[in-house]
């Protein structure tokens, strides 16, 4: 369990993703490059390659991200966010995605 606290410390945010194409030479690594309404997009290596045969349909979706995280090096290339998505034990995977008024890049979710 954490507290309160420890949970309000995560700063998640709505992304569009505006690129997505496999990591070469891995089976699971996707690379997307995100708009969070800063100055410059962020590059993302999440391993969700394996729901997505053909990458380029993931762009334009907005998604929620974990934004705060330690920018982290994944075979060779800069994480600096974590998709969030669903995956149960029998292998379902979905990615969560705002509906409804139409949400702009770098919202907050609260």
């Amino acid at each position: 369990m954490i507290s309160i606290e420890d949970f309000s410390r995560i700063e998640m945010r709505i992304g569009t993703i505006m690129f997505a194409e496999r990591v070469p030479e891995t089976d699971k690594l996707l690379k997307l490059l995100v708009d969070f309404g800063e100055e410059t997009p962020r590059q993302v290596v999440s391993g969700i390659a394996k729901y997505f045969e053909d990458p380029t349909l993931l762009v334009g979706k907005k998604c929620p991200f974990v934004t705060n995280l330690e920018p982290r090096t994944i075979k060779g290339l800069m994480s600096q966010a974590m998709i969030v998505a669903v995956h149960t034990d029998d292998d379902a995977f979905s990615l969560l995605e705002p509906t409804g008024t139409p949400i702009p890049s770098g919202t907050k979710l609260n």
